[in-house]
C-alpha cells in the first residue's frame, strides 16, 4: 500500500471514529539486535490514514518502542539527551509536549499541535531520524523498532484522562509507587506533578488494549 492509500473496507466515514494506526516511522532499515529479539505485539487495526489526517490542530497519543525492546532508557543521561531533541523537534513542527514517559523499552507522549501546519509525521520522523542517528554514531547500534503506534484523539477524550494514562505507566509497571517519583516523566506544558497530586484518576485505555 502506498503513501495516502486508503486500506481495503476502509471508508471516509472511519476518519470520525477512533482509529490505532501503525506506520513506518522510522528511516532506518529493521534488524533484529540478535535472535532473542522480541517486539511489542499489540491488538490492532493496521490502517494508514492519508497523510493529511495528521496536519492540523489535533491531539496525538503517540508510543515508540526500541528495537527488541531493549532497556535503553534505563540510561538516564540517554534520557536526558532525548529531551531536548523533543522540544527542538516540537517547535520546529509547532507542537506542544502535553505529557512524555520514557519507559525503559518505550516512550510514550502525548502531544497537540498548535497550528493549521502541525505535522505530526514530520515531527516523529525527525525526532527519530535525530536521535536514532546520534545512537548508532555513538555505539553502532540501532535505536528504535521500525513501526511506532499512534492514536488520534477524538472527541469526548479528555487530554487529563490519556496524560494520567501515560504518567501513571511506572506505576503499573511496578517500578514506583507514585508517578511522581518516576523521573523520566514530565510535560512541557503543564506542572504535571502537582496535576497528578489532585487528579481523580480518569480511566483511559488505549484503543489497541481493548
Amino acid at each position: 500500500m502506498g503513501e495516502g492509500e486508503v486500506a481495503p473496507g476502509f471508508s471516509p466515514a472511519d476518519l470520525l471514529r477512533p482509529q490505532v494506526i501503525l506506520l513506518d516511522w522510522s528511516s532506518e532499515p529493521y534488524q533484529q539486535e540478535g535472535s532473542t529479539a522480541q517486539t511489542v505485539q499489540f491488538r490492532r487495526k493496521n490502517i494508514r490514514l492519508p497523510r493529511h489526517c495528521y496536519v492540523g490542530q489535533q491531539w496525538y497519543f503517540l508510543t515508540a518502542c526500541t528495537l527488541g525492546r531493549a532497556a535503553r532508557f534505563r540510561n538516564a543521561g540517554l534520557v536526558e539527551e532525548h529531551l531536548p531533541l523533543l522540544g527542538e523537534r516540537a517547535r520546529a513542527e509547532e507542537f506542544a509536549i502535553q505529557a512524555y514517559c520514557f519507559m525503559p523499552e518505550h516512550l510514550h507522549l502525548l502531544v497537540s499541535g498548535n497550528d493549521a501546519t502541525s505535522d505530526c509525521l514530520a515531527f516523529v520522523n525527525g525526532f527519530k531520524q535525530r536521535s536514532g542517528f546520534t545512537f548508532k554514531q555513538r555505539t553502532g547500534q540501532q535505536l528504535w523498532q521500525q513501526k511506532s503506534y499512534d492514536h488520534i484523539l477524538r472527541p469526548g477524550e479528555r487530554w487529563e484522562a490519556v496524560a494520567y494514562y501515560i504518567w501513571m505507566n511506572p506505576v503499573r509497571s511496578g517500578l514506583c509507587k507514585q508517578p511522581q517519583e518516576w523521573p523520566f516523566s514530565g510535560s512541557q506544558t503543564v506542572d504535571w506533578r502537582r496535576l497528578m497530586s489532585s487528579a481523580v484518576e480518569e480511566v483511559w485505555i488505549p484503543p489497541w488494549k481493548k
